[in-house]
């Protein structure tokens, strides 16, 4: 059934594949966003240009509009939670706010066993209303407090028929702004060595057409709080010994007892895994990680490798 379907944010990294997607099934797509980053939609999409960060502008350019789905990739804190709350409270038939494997940090080496959903009482989380969540000096710091406190603010409230997609690390080839399994390939690439934690704990990853995929499924769906996003399988810091191996190259693998030390980004001295049964229970089943992270490691290769010829010609 074709819908009416609000993004907020998705013109970039994985945002950008699930507005092409939803806009092949035939639905009818609007893209919110500052108007900072161009995309490639032309005229298939409407577009309106806010921040969502503020209030009266929100409910300015929302205010005579209703959607049947809404995606909310740009909320990261109780402030942007509340907003969407005030803004969408009886406009949006189902709200989707994508979310993060890092709500589980603090729960890693405490758990001995993959993270599940009820790991974390949405309801027994407290908000942090004075906390500087604007300080962009301390977004990094800040990134998984405010993940999970916007999900309990809107659990909490309950006027937005509400579910979070807890995202495990998304690995490309390209686009992904965090440059992490670029880094991993350019240290290889470059004969350096890995120092990674001794503790070498395993964790959970996507690829872009995973998570994609998982998002146009949850949009159908009709289930509401969290729900954990993973792939199946997982991997550790050692992913520079696979990707050394499909190279060609030696796996310079130093283990470090000191987390100063360690350039390895996917590092942790736990296991920080994430199950993903109630996904499975609800009907939506993950591909394998080893279904799609050789081709991916070579294609990213190929890609640097491209990137550092036209790079050398241009010099």
């Amino acid at each position: 059934m074709r819908k009416n379907i609000l993004i907020i944010g998705g013109t970039r990294f994985f945002g950008k594949h699930l507005v092409r997607r939803l806009l092949a099934q035939g639905h009818r797509v609007t893209i919110a966003t500052r108007g900072q980053t161009p995309d490639d939609f032309g005229n298939t999409v409407q577009r309106l240009q806010v921040n969502r960060r503020d209030e009266a502008a929100m409910h300015a350019v929302f205010a005579h509009t209703s959607y049947d789905l809404v995606y909310d990739q740009m909320c990261y804190s109780p402030l942007d939670a509340a907003i969407a709350l005030d803004v969408f409270a009886g406009k949006a038939g189902r709200y989707l706010m994508s979310s993060t494997i890092e709500t589980y940090r603090h729960l890693v080496g405490t758990i001995q066993r993959p993270l599940s959903e009820d790991d974390l009482d949405l309801g027994q989380v407290s908000i942090d209303w004075h906390y500087p969540w604007r300080d962009p000096a301390l977004a990094d710091a800040s990134y998984a407090a405010g993940k999970l406190q916007a999900e309990a603010v809107l659990l909490q409230d309950g006027r937005l028929p509400f579910a979070s997609l807890r995202i495990a690390h998304v690995l490309a080839a390209q686009d992904d702004f965090t440059g992490r399994l670029a880094s991993y390939v350019r240290t290889v690439q470059q004969g350096l060595p890995s120092h990674h934690l001794a503790g070498v704990g395993r964790t959970s990853f996507l690829n872009v057409e995973a998570v994609v995929d998982a998002m146009l499924w949850a949009g159908q769906a009709d289930f509401l709080g969290p729900l954990n996003l993973a792939c199946a399988g997982s991997l550790s810091a050692p992913l520079h010994a696979r990707i050394a191996q499909l190279l060609g190259k030696p796996a310079l693998l130093q283990a470090s007892f000191d987390a100063e030390t360690a350039n390895s980004p996917f590092d942790y001295s736990h296991d920080y895994v994430m199950d993903t049964t109630r996904a499975h229970s609800l009907g939506h089943t993950f591909p394998a990680i080893d279904s799609w992270l050789d081709k991916l490691i070579l294609d990213l290769h190929a890609h640097l490798q491209a990137t550092d010829a036209e790079a050398a010609c241009l010099s």
